[in-house]
């Protein structure tokens, strides 16, 4: 098995219901060889990868230069991580609340709350209600993740960093 850097390494399990696992494939071998250094997609997490007769080896689209070379340079198709948001929602005669719940490589999920209240002269439409409530908590989602990456960003500069959608 012989990969280049930017190579995707894919591991298929010997065992039913587990996953197959994937990454890219950031350092190889002699003459292209294992062992691979491997940023893994459903991690994020780099590791040293030994192959074996389950893992093989999906070629980068390569362009050519002018001089003939190969060049890596074709987009990512393969996410490189992986964010997933659970929307829980909550009924009542008059109300629908919404929790957006974040699940990334964060240690802790990140949870807000969206709501949507129906005026008594207003139609009876639950899926409305549903529609308005997970509107407003990924709103809320979207403006919390903004602050998060202002805060990151000014105790990386130094100095205070507004960022806006």
């Amino acid at each position: 098995m012989k990969a280049e850097v930017g190579d995707r390494i894919v591991v298929a399990s010997g065992t039913l219901h587990r996953p197959i696992r994937d990454g890219e494939i950031l350092q190889v071998g002699e003459g292209g060889g294992g062992p691979y250094l491997v940023r893994w997609s459903d991690s994020g997490n780099e590791s040293l990868f030994f192959p074996g007769p389950d893992a093989h080896v999906e070629h980068a689209q390569r362009e050519s230069t002018p001089g003939g070379q190969q060049s890596s340079a074709a987009p990512r198709t393969e996410p490189t991580k992986t964010w997933r948001v659970d929307i829980y929602l909550y009924e009542d005669q008059a109300a629908t609340s919404a929790n957006a719940v974040l699940h990334s490589d964060v240690p802790a999920p990140l949870d807000v709350r969206g709501e949507a209240r129906r005026s008594p002269a207003d139609p009876d439409l639950p899926a409305v209600g549903d529609e308005v409530a997970a509107a407003r908590a990924l709103r809320h989602l979207a403006d919390r993740l903004l602050e998060m990456a202002s805060s990151d960003l000014s105790d990386a500069e130094g100095h205070p960093v507004s960022l806006s959608s």
